[in-house]
């Protein structure tokens, strides 16, 4: 028996989504349908309905999600149904070249649902990041449930579905950063917010935040930034040194994506330091830097997929640091809304309102 929800649809290259009804057929094998409770308002769906990620509309958009399983297909084991569970864009396949290595955070080959979700006409969607979570319902691989305490609420463990967790994993699996070292992080929104907590439970000493929004660089200091600088009106890379005995930072992490930012983060890390970039560039920009320097500074340019996360490993942990006191999950969530906003959350978003919009389920 299929189901008929509704969910947000992005019908083409920069339209306003729409609220329409989404028919969600039963789990078929090593498939589940999960029962959506919460999914926070990433840049990521921004980015597909603005035909950034590819061009096969209609998408089904929303993936940063947490819920209950509803029903599961042949074959699943990982997750019954009545299982709490955050989804997850890396349902590793356990088979492909990077899996065979133990490197399952790289995987290849991840896994999505088989069978497709649909509009009412039978016209078929594209889950975003393969899970389409801003849906009363949504169908997914297994893989890609992850269980955690439920003693978590839905809007603060759903955000690890995909910025927190980029965040998170960009300071502490890509960057490594370590007992009492320095981090500067470009770019101060969800994802950059997520990488200086990170960086605090990493244990960094001095974390510096550099951002181009007073405003956001305020909330930067609420996940532990040690200082800010706001870019607009001081050199960020003299800054970076002044505050580091003139010589840079350990890592420095890049999460807005964009070549002058990611050269600004280049220059402010210290010789054998490390550069990490997670904010997502758009197609066609370069970056161009003197061999000389690639060379002469040592240390590592690194990008970092979905902060190098293995969620079954991660999400747990982190959930269970945020029902401890020691991670403020619920800091990111700046307003909980309804499936009909979110195309206002889209504006607040773009504007630097929020870190955080977060639509909620009524059950």
């Amino acid at each position: 028996m299929a189901y008929e929800v509704r969910g947000v649809v992005a019908r083409g290259k920069g339209q306003p989504v729409t609220v329409e009804t989404i028919v969600v057929p039963d789990p078929g094998p090593g498939e589940a349908v999960v029962d959506v409770q919460a999914c926070g308002v990433c840049h990521t769906d921004l980015h597909y309905r603005e035909g950034g990620i590819n061009d096969d509309f209609p998408f089904l958009l929303g993936h940063e999600a947490a819920g209950v399983v509803s029903a599961v297909g042949e074959g699943v084991t990982n997750v019954a149904v009545g299982d709490y569970v955050v989804l997850n864009w890396r349902a590793v396949c356990g088979e492909c070249r990077a899996c065979r290595k133990g490197q399952l955070q790289y995987c290849f080959n991840t896994h999505n649902a088989a069978q497709k979700m649909t509009l009412a006409d039978g016209t078929e969607l594209s889950p975003a990041l393969g899970i389409g979570a801003f849906a009363e319902k949504t169908l997914v691989h297994s893989g890609q449930c992850t269980k955690v305490d439920p003693a978590a609420p839905p809007t603060a463990a759903g955000l690890l579905g995909c910025g927190v967790m980029a965040g998170v994993g960009a300071a502490v699996n890509t960057g490594g950063v370590q007992r009492g070292e320095t981090v500067a992080v470009f770019g101060c929104g969800g994802v950059g917010d997520a990488a200086i907590a990170g960086a605090k439970l990493a244990g960094a000493t001095t974390i510096i935040a550099v951002d181009i929004s007073d405003r956001k660089l305020e909330w930067a200091r609420q996940f532990g930034a040690t200082h800010t600088v706001n870019s607009t009106d001081t050199d960020p890379v003299e800054a970076i040194r002044a505050l580091t005995g003139g010589f840079g930072v350990d890592v420095a992490i890049d999460a807005v994506g964009h070549p002058e930012v990611f050269e600004q983060a280049f220059y402010a890390r210290d010789l054998a330091g490390r550069v990490v970039m997670v904010g997502v560039p758009t197609p066609g920009m370069e970056v161009t830097l003197p061999a000389i320097e690639i060379f002469g500074r040592g240390g590592s340019i690194r990008s970092s997929w979905y902060g190098d996360c293995l969620p079954s490993r991660d999400f747990p942990m982190l959930v269970d640091l945020y029902l401890q006191g020691r991670f403020d999950l619920d800091a990111f969530v700046s307003e909980t809304i309804g499936l009909d906003d979110v195309e206002v959350a889209f504006e607040k978003m773009h504007k630097g309102e929020v870190l955080r919009s977060v639509v909620v389920f009524e059950k």
